[in-house]
């Protein structure tokens, strides 16, 4: 089976779990809390936990659907709450949470999915002990991935970020999800320690690759492949990697903090082409890339691992 018919038959799998469990709530609190999650997405974090069970034990994937479950509640509670924060209109197509219904009642919507994950994450078919790990290892998460968005939101107000930072910043708000789904994946199908850190080294690695990956998307990808408006980080003054690499490079990116004209766009992407930003980043990104799939080694091969790396490629390579 290649990626994208195993991720389009675990997504519909996913999301009847996800339609049995939410589909018919009652109340506003709790209509609002499974708004995005039945809205659909990739549902890629899931995809991960299951690929990860099933990479350290054949056919454990159904045992841990719950836990799968738990990683998506998770990253949809962060939705949420991010869409609060960027005052964004519309997500996976549909209005946000605090559009349809207000701020207070969209806090305690992500809220909800927050407390929900980690009941899910318990009602796992794995030992207790196995589950205890697993709980502390997303609790942990959880607390990584607010710190990074406290980090995000830090950078806007400052001229001097440098690339750890930025670096560390990436980890905590993407990679550490992704870390966390694929080793409690391993985790509660049985994986020893040494598997359960490559797993994770995998995860976090791939994430940041991922983020990476979507600052050149926002660069380069036209707006009828994004749906977003393109050059926004730009535009914003967002301190992604690109901008990052520019200013060590003596290249001023301020006079393009702006509505900018399509030729404007054009003349910016080909300045940091010129000063060899792009195929910088781009190398970074490929980097982080390959060393998630050198961590997949410890595993034994299997079509499991092997689609654990098609997955890794799938982040650097989508786009444009």
């Amino acid at each position: 089976m290649d990626l994208t018919q195993y991720l389009d038959t675990t997504a519909e799998t996913v999301d009847k779990v996800i339609s049995r469990h939410f589909g018919n709530v009652y109340g506003d609190l709790f209509q609002a809390g499974a708004h995005l999650l039945l809205a659909g997405g990739k549902r890629l974090r899931p995809a991960v936990v299951l690929l990860a069970a099933d990479a350290v034990k054949k056919n454990s994937a159904d045992d841990v659907m719950l836990a799968a479950i738990a990683l998506e509640l998770t990253h949809t509670f962060t939705l949420v709450h991010d869409d609060i924060m960027d005052a964004d209109a519309v997500r996976r197509g549909v209005p946000t949470v605090h559009t349809l219904w207000d701020e207070p009642t969209a806090i305690l919507a992500g809220d909800v999915l927050y407390a929900k994950a980690f009941e899910f994450l318990t009602m796992t078919e794995a030992s207790d002990r196995a589950k205890v790990h697993a709980v502390r290892m997303l609790g942990k998460t959880c607390a990584e991935i607010c710190d990074g968005q406290s980090m995000d939101i830090s950078f806007e107000r400052r001229g001097d970020v440098t690339e750890p930072e930025y670096l560390e910043m990436v980890q905590k708000k993407t990679g550490v999800l992704y870390g966390a789904a694929a080793a409690i994946g391993g985790l509660l199908a049985g994986a020893n320690p040494i598997q359960i850190d490559a797993l994770y080294q995998w995860g976090i690695n791939s994430g940041i690759a991922f983020q990476i990956q979507d600052d050149l998307i926002d660069l380069l990808a036209s707006t009828e492949a994004t749906g977003k408006d393109r050059a926004s980080d730009i535009r914003e003054g967002k301190k992604t990697l690109i901008a990052i690499r520019a200013r060590e490079k003596g290249i001023d990116l301020a006079p393009y903090q702006r509505e900018l004209t399509a030729d404007e766009i054009d003349e910016v992407i080909a300045l940091l082409g010129d000063a060899g930003v792009l195929d910088e980043v781009r190398a970074a990104a490929v980097e982080r890339a390959t060393t998630a799939k050198r961590a997949l080694a410890i595993l034994p091969e299997s079509e499991e691992r092997q689609l654990l790396t098609d997955i890794t490629d799938y982040f650097i390579e989508r786009g444009y």
